[in-house]
């Protein structure tokens, strides 16, 4: 939670996985828990969410990763977020992939590079105070039909 306004708090916590829960029972996919091979340890999350219209940010689902700390610069974001783009496009068939945060945020925005998405833009979070350090976003995508150009898919 580095790289956002706050911190949540045990109760914000256990509604937000409730609803990565639900949303994984609902649609069958959403944003999958990250384990190490070696031990089974949970470290993260990497996968796909799709954020209200009201936000008026998203027109696709966003691909997105939450690391500890201790597993950052790595490479299991990046790896983990290959894998999902592959799984966003080849199985679900979605048209298009986003991707944001904060321009403070350059190892979130090397990601995004890493697994070859475009910077398309860039915008001030409509639920981040204008006066925010965190407030200007860099805006990410690819779209499906340029996915089959990726040395890696």
């Amino acid at each position: 939670m580095h790289y956002f306004p706050k911190k949540l708090d045990a109760t914000e916590a256990t509604a937000f996985l409730e609803r990565i829960r639900s949303t994984i029972e609902t649609r069958g996919w959403g944003l999958f828990a990250v384990e190490l091979k070696a031990t089974g340890e949970f470290i993260g999350f990497i996968g796909l969410n799709v954020h209200p219209p009201e936000l008026k940010i998203a027109d696709a689902p966003e691909i997105g990763w939450r690391l500890l700390p201790q597993y950052w610069h790595q490479g299991y974001a990046t790896e983990g977020a290959k894998a999902v783009l592959k799984y966003a496009f080849r199985t679900l068939r979605v048209e298009k992939v986003i991707s944001f945060t904060a321009c403070i945020n350059t190892p979130s925005e090397r990601v995004m590079q890493n697994i070859d998405l475009e910077k398309v833009g860039e915008f001030d979070h409509p639920l981040v105070p204008a006066d925010h350090i965190l407030c200007r976003h860099v805006l990410y995508e690819k779209q499906r039909s340029d996915y089959l150009h990726i040395p890696f898919c």
